[in-house]
């Protein structure tokens, strides 16, 4: 995702604080969008305009917790077409539907692609100003989610290629003796690896290991293992 490999610390101008939560408004009315920006600011929150999924898009990227106030009937791109957009390249964005017409289908249809809420014009402001702080709640589990994760794939990419090759065996069940059998190295060799490997990976024990090879997505490696009796015994 185009969003998690750009994650990173993004801060004011000249500040070491990181800026504030944003809530971006997208919808085609211009009353609206005055009378929500001004509303959402009473809150205490940042707040951006857009008249349509297309200038939305075409913003410079901030990495920062917010949330998505979206019209469902735009111009151009529809809401449910930005909120597929955003899945895929702003993915820490969670969404509010706003809408004057909407139906069933197209509630569940939004509900089932991950928004938060659905809210029928005129709807309750205070139904939106709760909803915000669940969003922008989300929003930054989200960051940090992505931050362990490029994190524990820099670790990875620390790894050596040999040291790959231990911890995918090892993660995959095999032994110490089995591992080295299968890379024609010594039980000695594959236990410096491994201990490499864990140190690197800041793993405190083997079930840690596994659990960092599965965030890594590594395919365990294709079992062509056949020991001879001796190789496996004790």
């Amino acid at each position: 995702m185009r969003w998690l490999n750009e994650l990173d610390h993004q801060a004011k101008p000249g500040s070491d604080t990181p800026a504030a939560p944003t809530v971006y408004i997208v919808d085609d009315d211009l009353s609206v969008r005055e009378s929500l920006d001004a509303l959402i600011r009473f809150e205490g929150w940042q707040v951006e305009t857009f008249a349509t999924a297309a200038d939305f898009l075409n913003r410079p990227p901030v990495l920062l917790p917010g949330c998505l106030v979206l019209d469902l009937a735009l111009p151009g791109l529809s809401g449910l077409d930005l909120q597929k957009r955003i899945a895929v390249e702003c993915g820490h964005l969670p969404i509010i539907f706003i809408t004057g017409h909407g139906d069933v289908p197209t509630t569940v249809q939004a509900m089932k692609a991950g928004a938060i809420e659905f809210l029928t014009k005129p709807f309750d402001h205070g139904v939106l100003l709760r909803a915000i702080p669940n969003a922008i709640e989300r929003s930054q589990h989200a960051l940090e989610q992505a931050a362990q994760q490029r994190e524990l794939e820099d670790r990875y990419a620390s790894l050596s290629r040999r040291e790959r090759e231990v911890m995918a065996l090892v993660v995959a069940g095999l032994l110490n003796k089995q591992v080295a059998w299968e890379l024609g190295i010594s039980e000695i060799t594959v236990k410096a690896h491994r201990g490499q490997a864990m140190r690197k990976m800041q793993a405190g024990s083997l079930a840690e290991l596994v659990t960092m090879a599965a965030r890594c997505q590594l395919a365990p490696p294709e079992k062509r293992l056949a020991f001879p009796p001796a190789a496996v015994a004790g």
